[in-house]
């Protein structure tokens, strides 16, 4: 079974990005690729786990965060309670997404103008 994890909180301690999860991380395992919700505005780092996959949603609002992460080159982790996972690739992956949504219309105008703001 697929789930969904929003993040609404992130800050930056130690050198890394710290995306703080609304439940256990425990058992997900980084798959190093990031999709796009054009619908919700949102980044979604995929994440494997025994019954299916995980989605970590990172809304616009914490996209500010990540740009920093991509022009200093900060890994980014995700943070539940006492567990850390680092989201092996992101940076990678986040400026491959990026490239390829400014100017396509396929991910939606509104999309493409958020991003080219954004990033």
């Amino acid at each position: 079974m697929n789930k969904r994890i929003t993040i609404s909180n992130a800050n930056f301690s130690d050198n890394k990005l710290l995306l703080h999860a609304s439940e256990s991380i425990n058992g997900l395992i980084p798959t190093k690729q990031i999709l796009v919700d054009s619908k919700q505005y949102s980044f979604v780092y995929l994440m494997e786990y025994l019954e299916g996959y995980t989605y970590i949603d990172i809304p616009e609002p914490i996209w500010p965060l990540l740009k920093e992460t991509l022009t200093k080159r900060i890994p980014v982790w995700i943070h539940y309670n006492d567990e850390e996972l680092e989201l092996t690739n992101f940076n990678e992956e986040l400026e491959d997404v990026i490239n390829n949504i400014r100017g396509n219309s396929n991910y939606g105008e509104e999309m493409v103008t958020k991003v080219e703001e954004n990033f």
